[in-house]
Protein backbone atom coordinates (compact mmCIF):
# COMPACT_ATOMS: atom_id res chain seq x y z
CA UNK A 1 0.00 0.00 0.00
CA UNK A 2 0.86 4.04 -0.24
CA UNK A 3 -0.15 5.87 2.62
CA UNK A 4 -0.03 9.55 2.14
CA UNK A 5 0.00 11.29 6.01
CA UNK A 6 -0.59 15.02 6.29
CA UNK A 7 0.41 16.39 9.65
CA UNK A 8 -1.31 19.37 11.71
CA UNK A 9 1.01 22.35 11.72
CA UNK A 10 3.79 21.46 13.44
CA UNK A 11 3.25 18.24 14.61
CA UNK A 12 5.38 15.95 12.19
CA UNK A 13 8.17 15.82 14.99
CA UNK A 14 6.18 14.34 17.55
CA UNK A 15 4.20 12.10 15.45
CA UNK A 16 8.12 10.47 13.89
CA UNK A 17 9.31 10.65 17.40
CA UNK A 18 6.18 8.25 18.81
CA UNK A 19 6.33 6.43 15.39
CA UNK A 20 9.80 5.24 15.93
CA UNK A 21 9.52 4.65 19.53
CA UNK A 22 9.42 1.19 20.83
CA UNK A 23 4.96 1.41 21.46
CA UNK A 24 5.09 3.00 17.81
CA UNK A 25 7.27 0.00 16.69
CA UNK A 26 5.35 -2.31 18.38
CA UNK A 27 1.82 -1.37 16.67
CA UNK A 28 3.55 -0.79 13.50
CA UNK A 29 4.56 -4.84 13.48
CA UNK A 30 0.42 -5.48 13.71
CA UNK A 31 0.08 -3.32 10.41
CA UNK A 32 3.19 -4.36 8.36
CA UNK A 33 6.30 -5.75 8.17
CA UNK A 34 7.83 -2.82 9.26
CA UNK A 35 11.44 -3.38 8.18
CA UNK A 36 9.84 -2.93 4.66
CA UNK A 37 8.19 0.15 4.76
CA UNK A 38 10.00 2.85 2.66
CA UNK A 39 9.26 6.72 3.65
CA UNK A 40 9.44 9.79 1.85
CA UNK A 41 8.82 13.31 3.51
CA UNK A 42 7.86 16.78 2.28
CA UNK A 43 11.00 19.06 2.77
CA UNK A 44 8.29 21.64 4.66
CA UNK A 45 7.40 18.44 7.29
CA UNK A 46 3.55 18.64 6.57
CA UNK A 47 3.37 15.24 4.77
CA UNK A 48 4.88 11.81 4.88
CA UNK A 49 4.67 9.55 2.05
CA UNK A 50 5.15 5.19 2.95
CA UNK A 51 5.53 2.60 0.89
CA UNK A 52 3.96 0.27 3.51
CA UNK A 53 4.28 -3.52 3.06
CA UNK A 54 0.96 -4.65 5.16
CA UNK A 55 0.05 -8.08 6.21
CA UNK A 56 -3.20 -6.78 8.19
CA UNK A 57 -5.50 -4.55 6.03
CA UNK A 58 -7.74 -3.67 8.55
CA UNK A 59 -5.50 -2.78 11.08
CA UNK A 60 -4.11 -0.38 8.66
CA UNK A 61 -7.36 0.85 7.77
CA UNK A 62 -8.09 1.28 11.40
CA UNK A 63 -5.22 3.22 11.99
CA UNK A 64 -5.13 5.36 8.84
CA UNK A 65 -8.73 6.07 9.89
CA UNK A 66 -7.52 7.35 13.68
CA UNK A 67 -9.88 4.08 15.17
CA UNK A 68 -6.94 2.07 15.90
CA UNK A 69 -8.18 0.12 18.93
CA UNK A 70 -4.90 1.26 21.21
CA UNK A 71 -5.52 4.31 23.18
CA UNK A 72 -1.89 5.72 22.49
CA UNK A 73 -2.15 5.37 19.26
CA UNK A 74 -5.82 7.06 18.80
CA UNK A 75 -4.46 9.94 20.70
CA UNK A 76 -1.03 10.58 18.94
CA UNK A 77 -3.13 10.07 15.79
CA UNK A 78 -5.68 12.22 16.95
CA UNK A 79 -2.98 15.05 17.92
CA UNK A 80 -1.03 14.72 14.85
CA UNK A 81 -2.70 13.40 12.21
CA UNK A 82 -4.95 15.66 9.98
CA UNK A 83 -5.83 13.44 6.76
CA UNK A 84 -4.37 9.81 5.71
CA UNK A 85 -4.89 8.52 2.04
CA UNK A 86 -4.20 5.09 1.12
CA UNK A 87 -4.15 3.57 -2.10
CA UNK A 88 -3.58 -0.24 -2.99
CA UNK A 89 -0.49 -1.13 -5.21
CA UNK A 90 -0.07 -4.11 -7.79
CA UNK A 91 3.23 -5.19 -8.89
CA UNK A 92 3.42 -4.99 -12.80
CA UNK A 93 6.19 -6.59 -14.92
CA UNK A 94 8.67 -4.11 -17.08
Amino acid sequence: MLAMVTFKEGMFDKFMAWFQSEEGLEIRKTIAHVEQTRPGFAPDKSYAMMKVTVHNEENMKQFASGKYPNPNAKAMFDDCVDNVQLWDLSKTEA
